[in-house]
């Protein structure tokens, strides 16, 4: 058998294909591991910045947890703070309490004492005065109630009180706890017990007490209060003229007065529409006031009413006059009602009575 001739071209040829397959081989190995390392980095990096993470949350939920144990604490101490303000402000509200009843009790004390002096001052002169002219006054086994004081004050006043049938008009307004207006907002605002210790609302009752110590045993009479109504002061009673010789109803009626709380505004309408209402009418009054009305039959929409409205309550007031009844006006002492003098003296002129503002010692 003859052998195939050897030719150089066809071993070239396999050599340079295989050394290009190896060339390529080496190429890819040496890619191939440049790439694994460069994974291996990138992972390593991502690793650390994963547990860089996680290292901030942790610190993170730390801070929250601090914050949250901040912030119960804050609440905490929110409450114990609202809870001193609140006993604060009802300390504070304590002291002003006692404050106003120190100054009331001051107030009280300061007028007994000069009510004292003008007392020592006038006693020698009222003395004479009775000595020289006193009318002759009543045995006093007559009298159903005694009214603890000094002199004739009928004989000083010029006031009579006689009469079958004697009224007593008593102003109830709030007006009457004080003569001046700050006095009457302090004092409105206080417990009932401190308003009754008023020192002009005590004058008033003591007006009141005064004259029931001289109604005649023989005569009957009645004891209104008005403000923004008007009603008898014993509720329950039977209707029309009580009996003056009858020492329960006198000496009822009288302490029915001491119950009543000062409140609301005032209204002369109802005050005198009372006159005309009792059956038979009245032959004698007595009005007890302090000032101008603030309202007329209705109470208004407004809080303040000025003077010249207040003077026209006034004569609207006088519209449902009694003829024939007197009526004897004791105008109690009130800041800011200059007109007021004037308007009563000239009711009481108009229905022949009396008038009269009384001393601070007064009865």
């Amino acid at each position: 058998m003859k052998r195939r001739p050897l030719t150089t071209v066809s071993l070239s040829f396999i050599d340079a294909i295989l050394c290009g397959f190896g060339a390529i081989v080496l190429l890819f190995l040496i890619l191939s591991h440049n790439s694994i390392a460069q994974r291996r980095e990138a992972t390593e990096a991502l690793q650390q910045e994963v547990e860089a993470l996680e290292q901030q949350v942790l610190s993170g939920r730390s801070e929250a947890a601090r914050l949250d144990a901040g912030l119960e604490q804050a609440g905490e101490r929110r409450q114990r703070l609202l809870a001193q303000s609140k006993a604060l402000s009802e300390n504070i509200a304590g002291r002003r309490y006692d404050l106003a009843r120190l100054e009331t009790d001051k107030i009280a004390r300061e007028a007994h004492v000069n009510r004292l002096k003008a007392d020592l001052k006038s006693r020698d002169e009222e003395l004479k005065r009775l000595e020289g002219g006193a009318m002759q006054r009543a045995p006093e086994g007559e009298r159903l109630r005694a009214f603890p004081g000094e002199g004739d004050r009928q004989y000083l006043t010029g006031l009579k009180v006689g009469g079958k049938r004697i009224l007593i008009l008593l102003d109830a307004s709030a007006s009457m706890l004080g003569e001046r207006i700050v006095d009457v907002v302090r004092l409105r605002n206080l417990p009932a017990p401190e308003q009754r210790r008023a020192l002009k609302w005590r004058r008033a009752l003591s007006t009141v007490d005064w004259i029931a110590t001289q109604i005649p045993t023989g005569s009957r009479f009645q004891i209104y209060t008005f403000g923004e109504r008007a009603g008898p002061v014993v509720r329950g009673a039977p209707a029309g003229w009580l009996d003056a010789g009858d020492p329960a109803a006198l000496n009822g009626a009288v302490e029915a007065t001491k119950k009543i709380i000062p409140r609301g505004g005032t209204s002369l309408y109802h005050a005198l529409d009372v006159i005309k209402q009792l059956e038979p009418k009245p032959d004698n009054v007595f009005l007890i006031t302090d000032g101008l009305p603030t309202i007329d039959r209705e109470r208004g929409a407004r809080y303040t009413v000025p003077g010249e409205q207040r003077l026209r309550f006034f004569d609207d007031a006088l519209a449902v006059l009694v003829k024939g009844v007197p009526i004897n006006v004791i105008l109690l002492p009130m800041e800011g009602d200059p007109m007021a003098a004037a308007a009563y003296w000239r009711l009481a002129q108009i229905t022949r009575g009396s008038f009269l503002s009384p001393s601070e010692d007064w009865p």
